[in-house]
């Protein structure tokens, strides 16, 4: 499998799309210096205790108060509010290697008992804000590295299932023991499997060194303030993701460019040479191909091979996908063998479209009826395998007697299909067009203003495709009386992601001349 990692970034966000064999499976979208990700550390204000849920809101500075019940304040949550009252102004601090772990808390005692209004609370973000709710909070926090997750106030190493071997099991617990400080554990991930023992030890130093600053800012932080950041978006996936199926990761910016290679470097030196500066004129997911895959997200409608297609319906309480089998079934003669090979089909792009559009909570799936016994099973086998590479924890039951298949998935993040939709760059949310056979006549009004008023002479039209072709349609196209009329360099770059009538105008440094 060929696996390919393309980042835009623009001033407001970073997009990253993962794709496997040019295919577009993952669409991430980090909004620039907002914080409050998955992984962000806290230093949070309890505001209300809620007896009926057993949880407590939180200010961690987010325009919602995040949400913490009880069994998410972990085992040694005394242990770690220890740590937070010895920060406080005027007392000495307490470091974990060398304090005594207070007594692990009750599986089932009530939160009451160790939150108060006002209390000040370090936490970690578990869920970002989805629709109306707020951050999800844990205070079990951990550090995630390349090759292990640090766990504060423990003693034990955890390795990962994926890891059979006694004898690497052995070698990863020796190297973990070595090096680890006191009252801190460690879960070894499989990508340890591979690592070099030095490198195993410098990750686990390096995420004490990142505890000991994220505790050391308490003392000069007020609540709410963050405390520790999880690394960008795209740091996060090459750590998480890298190995060697990765042929290409392509970033169109410089800085992220120069930060990703730095990391990478550090990582896997190896695998360097496959960051990629995209320096083209035509924005680089139009030239990936990937603005139209983007654009699939919106549809309800998704095409399978010869006339088949699934509907997907996304609702409050749970996502709904129907598999159809289309006109395919006038050309064939055995219904079930039809049904079958649909179906796989269909699991196999089901899978794609859960992590691509990041479908979490309840997915139900209506599968074309199949009768005998033997294909159910193999329908289901075929789709935990299609599943098994998603990272997102699942789980997938057996085909019920309706030929209902029901998972769920976890979901710590908004769907992609909201988190990537906005205003109809066309109308404005007025749901009303202007005619595009006056299109032309504001874009000269506007050329004519830049170019007579500002004394522009040189401008960058930024239009969707089909105006981009109107524009430069001919031999004397409308670019060149333009620019002959106005004295004006005139370059016109087609956009896949504006809208018809959308229309941007920018100098040579890309930014734009008209607001």
């Amino acid at each position: 499998m060929n696996r390919e990692l393309v980042i835009n970034v623009t001033p407001s966000e970073i997009s990253i799309a993962l794709c496997e064999d040019k295919v577009l499976v993952e669409l991430n979208k980090e909004q620039c210096q907002t914080g409050f990700a998955v992984g962000d550390i806290y230093l949070g204000k309890v505001r209300k205790i809620m007896p009926g849920l057993n949880a407590a809101f939180v200010n961690i500075g987010h325009e919602k108060d995040a949400f913490i019940h009880y069994l998410d304040l972990g085992g040694q949550f005394q242990s770690l509010q220890k740590i937070v009252d010895s920060r406080q102004p005027g007392r000495r601090g307490v470091k974990v290697e060398t304090m005594k772990l207070e007594p692990a808390i009750e599986k089932a005692g009530k939160l009451s008992t160790y939150l108060q209004p006002g209390q000040l609370v370090m936490v970690q973000i578990a869920k970002e804000a989805i629709s109306t709710k707020g951050p999800r909070l844990t205070a079990d926090i951990s550090l995630a590295g390349r090759n292990v997750v640090l766990v504060p106030f423990s003693s034990k190493i955890f390795i990962s299932q994926k890891i059979r071997s006694n004898e690497m099991k052995k070698r990863l617990r020796h190297i973990a023991a070595g090096v680890l400080p006191k009252n801190f554990g460690v879960i070894i991930r499989t990508a340890a499997a591979e690592a070099q023992d030095a490198d195993i030890e410098q990750d686990i130093l390096s995420l004490v060194e990142r505890w000991n600053e994220a505790v050391g800012n308490i003392r000069k932080s007020q609540a709410p303030a963050l405390l520790m950041s999880e690394m960008s978006r795209a740091n996060t996936i090459i750590r998480d993701s890298l190995n060697s199926t990765f042929s290409q990761i392509t970033v169109d910016d410089e800085k992220m460019y120069r930060e990703i290679k730095n990391y990478i470097k550090v990582i896997d030196p190896q695998l360097e040479k496959i960051v990629k500066l995209y320096r083209g004129s035509v924005p680089i997911f139009d030239n990936f191909d990937i603005s139209k895959q983007i654009k699939s997200l919106f549809a309800k409608y998704v095409s399978l091979k010869r006339g088949a297609y699934l509907i997907i319906e996304h609702t409050e309480a749970m996502n709904v996908i129907d598999v159809n089998s289309g006109n395919r079934t006038k050309a064939e003669v055995n219904q079930e063998e039809t049904a079958m090979a649909v179906n796989l089909a269909a699991a196999q792009e089901i899978a794609r479209q859960l992590r691509l559009r990041d479908l979490g909570g309840i997915v139900i799936v209506d599968f074309i009826d199949l009768h005998k016994v033997q294909n159910r099973q193999t329908l289901f086998n075929e789709m935990t395998r299609l599943m098994a590479s998603d990272k997102a924890k699942h789980t997938i039951l057996p085909l019920s007697k309706f030929g209902l298949m029901q998972i769920t998935r976890q979901r710590v993040r908004p769907v992609a299909v909201q988190d990537v939709t906005d205003v109809c760059p066309t109308c404005n949310g007025t749901g009303r067009v202007e005619p595009t056979i006056l299109l032309d006549r504001k874009i000269e009004n506007q050329i004519q203003f830049l170019a007579e008023d500002r004394g522009a002479k040189y401008i960058c039209l930024r239009v969707s495709p089909y105006v981009a072709s109107y524009i430069c349609h001919g031999l004397i196209s409308l670019r060149m009386r333009w620019m002959m009329r106005y004295k004006v360099w005139l370059r016109v770059v087609a956009d896949q992601s504006l809208g018809m009538v959308d229309v941007r105008y920018l100098d040579r440094s890309g930014a734009l001349l008209i607001e």
